[in-house]
């Protein structure tokens, strides 16, 4: 259940946790309303969010957790297992620049400590180079090292919760819990989360604090070294890659013959299919079933097409 899209969309850490938080909660009221058992699919769900350099970030997995184990022993009954929620953090490529694109492995560090911090479950650590180009192996290699240091040669990250019972973190975690709850509310007054969708309120909202974001950014009010505040000598121009990984022409002809004999092996069937696609995404019927078959006989772009003559092609409002 990923919150991670959404950040990197724009949103606010805050957002992120809630609007995530209550996709969950729709995804657990939709299986129980299928009469699946909370303790037996409570355990299989699992969680994804970005870490960013805000400080409401070093306490998302300790109030993500918090929230989830209320919900789910008070609301929903279930046993310990299912209230333990366990989530994924990757660090955010939105905080990181072509500028000086040298002090990204820096923020992604942070980014990572809090991360590590807060006990996630797992981690991924972006490449500096992700803000220019598809990254290098050298890269990935040193986005590797800032786990493997972190988690082999810090003293401190050796021990259980270092930062737990400090004042700002268990000031934080309540602040940010509170906020969260305040978001539900909001949800909650749009009809849940498919009422809020029909407004775009989630879309919307995203949008919002985007551009929030980026006016600071550009304004300078949000600091970001070598970017817009403590730029070099040179002016710290963006950086263009040494490296650009492209396909061979080789590799693009087989792409291609590929997709066509795709498209003329199963011209017969082709048809039909999609045809039932199109019916069952008009009626409001599982259209994931449909694809299974589709997608073994069916291009992306054949599929897509088809989705979009029915349901239209989204464009962004203004």
């Amino acid at each position: 259940i990923s919150g991670y899209h959404i950040a990197e969309a724009g949103a606010n850490p805050i957002t992120q946790l809630a609007l995530t938080l209550a996709n969950g909660f729709t995804y657990v009221e939709y299986y129980l309303s299928r009469g699946m058992d909370i303790n037996k699919f409570g355990p299989n769900l699992s969680f994804f969010f970005s870490n960013g350099i805000d400080p409401e970030y070093a306490v998302i997995g300790r109030v993500a957790r918090k929230v989830w184990a209320k919900a789910l022993k008070h609301k929903y009954g279930a046993n310990s297992r299912a209230q333990m929620l366990k989530y994924h953090i990757q660090t955010s490529g939105r905080s990181l620049h072509a500028q000086e694109i040298d002090f990204n492995d820096i923020r992604t560090t942070l980014q990572a400590l809090y991360a590590i911090y807060d006990n996630c479950n797992s981690l991924h650590t972006n490449a500096y180079d992700e803000a220019i180009t598809t990254p290098t192996e050298e890269s990935v290699r040193r986005a590797m090292a800032i786990q493997l240091i972190i988690n082999k040669e810090l003293g401190l990250a050796k021990n259980e919760n270092p930062i737990q019972g400090s004042f700002i973190i268990e000031e934080l975690t309540d602040l940010v819990e509170e906020a969260v709850l305040t978001e539900f509310d909001r949800i909650t007054e749009r009809g849940g989360v498919l009422g809020a969708m029909e407004t775009m309120y989630q879309r919307s909202k995203i949008q919002e604090e985007s551009l929030y974001y980026e006016t600071l950014k550009h304004t300078g009010e949000f600091p970001i070294i070598g970017v817009n505040t403590f730029l070099s000598s040179k002016g710290s121009p963006t950086v263009t890659p040494g490296e650009v990984i492209r396909a061979t022409e080789e590799e693009k002809q087989y792409q291609i013959t590929m997709l066509n004999e795709l498209h003329k092996g199963n011209e017969d069937d082709t048809a039909e299919l999609l045809k039932d696609l199109q019916h069952k995404a008009v009626n409001n019927q599982n259209i994931f079933e449909a694809l299974m078959e589709v997608c073994k006989q069916c291009s992306l772009g054949q599929i897509t097409s088809a989705l979009f003559e029915v349901g239209g092609q989204y464009r962004r409002n203004m």
